[in-house]
């Protein structure tokens, strides 16, 4: 009976400490945001496309693009809009070199998916 008790702490203890893995907002998967050189996110028609399917991986995936374009960026504001019934954030930004900057979102694929 001591030895099933032993065993059956030792399995807890050894569950208990796993954990799952968390993914930082720089490992979310690039494939996952589509831009090409008409997509600099400087207006509705230019927006980045983000690929991903829920609202957590989306936004995201969005500062993720937002660090490794304007490194050393602030976050001024941000804001839901519609556009042609399609939904976009709108961030603005200043960046490194304090530059005030609207990046635009195309957010129709994950948005309000959770």
């Amino acid at each position: 009976m001591r030895k099933i008790v032993t065993l059956f702490v030792f399995s807890y203890l050894i569950i208990s400490c796993s954990t799952t893995k968390k993914l930082s907002n720089e490992q979310i998967n690039q494939e996952n945001i589509s831009i090409t050189n008409e997509n600099d996110g400087s207006s509705f028609e230019k927006a980045i496309v983000i690929n991903e399917r829920s609202e957590l991986k989306g936004v995201g995936a969005e500062y993720t693009w937002l660090r490794q374009n304007y490194p050393g960026y602030t976050s001024k504001e941000q804001s839901l809009t519609y556009n042609k019934k399609k939904p976009y954030d709108i961030i603005t930004i200043v960046t490194a070199d304090g530059v005030e900057k609207i990046i635009y979102f195309d957010i129709s694929k994950f948005f309000g998916k959770y």
